[in-house]
């Protein structure tokens, strides 16, 4: 018996499948938990109340505690931050500074110190031996990393990821599980390296890898083309797939778009019109194509995930890999973890 705990970090939830091979995947343990960001926003906030200066210890991990953190700042209040957990704000010392707040090697006096990281086992070793369940043999995780681009801005550095992607790896979907992570993803070398080693991989591509475990879109993308839309909490991303196989990626911010907007990206999208300057001009990340196959006819059929997907209510097909969409990150990291190159 094997056992494997899968996890998929956003910035709203992390969403969690405790995976055994020899147990039934209806009778495998499923979570939706917060993600460590929003818990650490909300002790952040605690503190703000408490009007208590506080001092940020750890690694790198996702920023989603920032407006936490700013609002703390704005109250009068003080906030430090070892170096190597600085990466969490910002790749550039000078930026940190800048917003005010003070690094140090050590926790000054009277602050309250609070721990920065994406994954805890000791947290999770606690968290899995009250629900009964043993330590996992391996430990899989996704989670959205921009990446450390010095020469260039975060947005144009992440698309090299996808980039090489369609390029060196034609579209294959599994080349987005990595058994180590390039140099530029830095959050998910944190994690990999809290985890002991296990692989990792960029929330977006975990999606798209869910919907492929539903066998109606893997199927049906044989047949014609599809896409797949991931509305999440902070980032929207969508794939044009034609036989399993990614022939375009599109990534905007959710808060950024209207319905209207959003469905008129992805209508041009779908036949290749839409350009990255397109996308990056109205804030978003980006999109790039491979040459798209006539014999995708359209890409038309659509298929929604995310938690935020309700924003395009009546624009697609509404699934639920493995029986759970918020699970669908997990389902994609099973999937890939079955087929890694």
């Amino acid at each position: 018996m094997k056992s494997t705990l899968f996890l998929d970090i956003g910035s709203g939830t992390q969403d969690v499948l405790y995976y055994r091979d020899d147990v039934e995947l209806e009778n495998c343990s499923k979570f939706v938990l917060p993600s460590p960001a929003k818990m650490i926003a909300k002790r952040i906030m605690e503190l703000t109340n408490a009007k208590r200066d506080i001092y940020m210890f750890g690694s790198n991990m996702g920023g989603g505690f920032f407006g936490a953190m700013k609002k703390h700042l704005d109250a009068g209040l003080h906030v430090a931050i070892h170096p190597e957990a600085a990466y969490a704000l910002n790749d550039d010392p000078k930026r940190v500074a800048a917003i005010g707040v003070t690094i140090c090697d050590s926790c000054p006096s009277d602050y309250v110190p609070i721990e920065l990281c994406d994954y805890n086992a000791g947290w999770w070793s606690a968290y899995l031996g009250m629900a009964g369940l043993p330590n996992p043999d391996e430990v899989i995780i996704a989670a959205q990393d921009h990446g450390v681009h010095e020469d260039e801005g975060n947005r144009i550095g992440r698309f090299r990821m996808w980039n090489d992607l369609l390029t060196r790896h034609e579209g294959n979907p599994y080349s987005l599980l990595y058994r180590k992570p390039t140099a530029a993803l830095t959050r998910l070398a944190t994690i990999q390296k809290a985890t002991g080693g296990g692989c990792v991989a960029d929330s977006a591509s975990a999606a798209v890898l869910g919907a492929l475990y539903v066998p109606e879109v893997a199927q049906r993308s044989w047949r014609t083309g599809v896409t797949v839309v991931n509305v999440g909490n902070s980032h929207i991303s969508a794939f044009l797939v034609y036989q399993e196989k990614i022939y375009g990626v599109y990534e905007h911010h959710t808060g950024m778009l209207s319905k209207e907007e959003l469905i008129h990206d992805l209508k041009e999208f779908r036949r290749g019109w839409l350009t990255d300057d397109m996308v990056r001009d109205a804030g978003g990340h980006g999109c790039m194509y491979l040459e798209l196959p006539d014999e995708a006819e359209g890409f038309f059929p659509t298929y929604l995930l995310g938690p935020k997907r309700s924003i395009l209510d009546g624009q697609g097909v509404m699934i639920a890999p493995g029986g759970d969409m918020m699970l669908a990150g997990c389902f994609g990291l099973l999937k890939a973890s079955q087929n890694i190159e």
